[in-house]
């Protein structure tokens, strides 16, 4: 309430209309796939939307704080998340895998990410994972996924790393300071805002437009977010391939429907739709995902 207290004024409205926007929040959420939905819906309430997003911007970094992703790996030529039963060291082995070190600015060359999520955990992750294939310092390697490691949040992020190019508030990884909270806060988006940002939709659509194959990773297929990644139907005809939850065994045909009249990828096209975790799926067709 007392991030409230301080936050009304920035939005002109009201202590007493913020919290009921948190009681309606609350209440709505029952109803609502997902905490982006919730806020589409209320596109036009600019308290929902004030203490949606600032609830959204804490939650991220609390999450990153609380994560097995650390700051800055624990030994030297580690990476900030030990072992290699994780999605983030299955992908980052398939991007370095074979490359020379010489040409270490073209292992992301054929990696485009689009992700729903507002965290940075793939952006903090690859460049110690880039320094340690290579040997490269990690501020070289920091600065060479600032120029070629392509990621997408149509939904924004909790600020940027202090790496990353942009106009957008820095926060480090994990970061929990209040008083940012308000301009981080800002940097999460709606559904709505990201359809009206012509350019952020290009970078995506130009990138899915020419994939030649498609993972879905923690990817629930809800509607509004799988209108939002195919507005525009594929016509290359790519391959896919998608990790489903346990909870989602018996959706595999929902999903190739889902794929094929929304998103124009034809049933033979579809590889796989494993129950499995993320990092097994990448494990287990490294190699074809690599070639």
């Amino acid at each position: 309430m007392r991030d409230f207290d301080a936050f009304f004024k920035k939005v002109k409205g009201k202590r007493e209309a913020l919290h009921e926007a948190a009681i309606r929040i609350r209440a709505g959420s029952r109803l609502s796939s997902s905490m982006h939905a919730l806020l589409q819906q209320h596109g036009d309430d600019q308290h929902v939307l004030a203490v949606g997003k600032l609830a959204m911007a804490y939650y991220t970094l609390r999450a990153e704080a609380h994560s097995l992703v650390e700051s800055e790996p624990r030994d030297p030529g580690d990476m900030p998340l030990r072992g290699s039963e994780n999605w983030l060291f299955q992908l980052a082995r398939m991007v370095v895998d074979g490359v020379p070190r010489a040409r270490a600015e073209s292992c992301f060359d054929n990696l485009h990410i689009v992700n729903f999520n507002t965290d940075r955990a793939i952006q903090h992750y690859m460049p110690w994972a880039l320094s340690s294939a290579f040997g490269m310092d990690v501020t070289e390697a920091q600065e060479l996924c600032a120029e070629k490691l392509k990621v997408i949040q149509p939904f924004g992020r909790a600020g940027r790393l202090d790496w990353q190019p942009g106009s957008e508030e820095v926060a480090d990884w994990g970061a929990q300071d209040s008083d940012k909270l308000f301009t981080l806060a800002e940097c999460i988006r709606t559904a709505g805002e990201f359809l009206d940002d012509r350019a952020a939709r290009a970078t995506l659509y130009n990138g899915l437009g020419k994939a030649r194959r498609i993972v879905f990773l923690g990817f629930g297929f809800n509607a509004m977010e799988t209108a939002l990644l195919f507005d525009e139907r594929l016509t290359q005809a790519p391959e896919a391939l998608a990790a489903l939850r346990e909870s989602e065994t018996d959706q595999h045909d929902n999903v190739r429907r889902v794929l094929n009249a929304i998103g124009g990828i034809s049933t033979e096209a579809i590889i796989g739709l494993p129950v499995t975790h993320s990092w097994k799926l990448l494990r287990d067709y490294n190699a074809l995902l690599e070639s």
